[in-house]
């Protein structure tokens, strides 16, 4: 089952994914192409930073030896298909394609042997990054991982049980039709049993708590214009355009 959050006729509903067609929980149909999607129902999204080897290497730095995690600000969450605003006078703004694991059950000190019975279901994040601002590559961050429209999230949950095998998928973003990124979840350094065992010891994680598991090599900068769409296989497509913050400011003010 896919589960989503759209905006029809002025209300947010609650949706299942029925193949083109969005059902609520009263049973009305509803076309894709009438709604705004919206993030997917979410808690705390904990990101990671440099979770694949070669990305680690095309920033020439060495993989961490533990975890690197950072939160994300809610306000930097937005949907499918929506426009995401790349910050004036900046010079390299790039994407970051990541699998997300959400979790279903409450979670404290899980073992690895058990942490895949705590994963709910899976979806996509775009974890666009602003690096004129990065001090630090070790700990991203306000003005890196967390402005407002910069981290996509969906457009659906798919549950666990749809995914055989979330370390054997393929990532891929395209920019403007043209392939940039490509990798495969195989290559996590910390895999999801890994973080739910280190981050549940650390703190309880509830349900709708999504982990954002990092990005492989190939990311580029993009700019105003640019149309920006991530695949992960079994998950689904995520699309955002690039605008400019003028173009974002004047759309929120309408």
């Amino acid at each position: 089952m896919k589960r989503a959050r759209v905006r029809w006729q002025g209300r947010d509903h609650d949706v299942v994914v029925e193949g083109r067609v969005l059902r609520t929980a009263d049973g009305t149909a509803i076309p894709p192409a009438e709604v705004t999607w919206l993030p997917p129902r979410h808690g705390t999204i904990i990101a990671l930073g440099l979770n694949y080897s070669d990305h680690a290497s095309e920033l020439t730095l060495k993989a961490p030896k533990e975890p690197l995690v950072f939160i994300k600000a809610p306000s930097s969450l937005t949907g499918h298909k929506s426009n995401c605003c790349r910050p004036d006078n900046v010079d390299f703004m790039h994407f970051e394609a990541e699998l997300v694991a959400v979790i279903g059950r409450p979670a404290r000190n899980v073992k690895r042997t058990d942490a895949m019975g705590y994963v709910g279901g899976y979806t996509i994040c775009n974890d666009f990054a602003v690096r004129d601002y990065l001090e630090n590559y070790y700990r991203p961050g306000l003005r890196v991982k967390s402005r407002d429209s910069l981290s996509p999230l969906g457009p659906w949950i798919v549950d666990r049980d749809e995914i055989d095998d979330p370390h054997a998928l393929g990532i891929r973003t395209f920019v403007n039709g043209t392939l940039r990124q490509q990798g495969s979840t195989g290559d996590m350094i910390f895999d999801i049993p890994h973080l739910i065992e280190y981050l549940s010891g650390i703190m309880t994680l509830q349900p709708g708590d999504m982990i954002s598991t990092g990005t492989p090599s190939g990311t580029c900068d993009v700019r105003p214009g640019d149309q920006v769409v991530v695949e992960i296989d079994g998950i689904g497509v995520l699309e955002n355009r690039i605008v400019s913050e003028q173009q974002y400011l004047a759309e929120l003010a309408a």
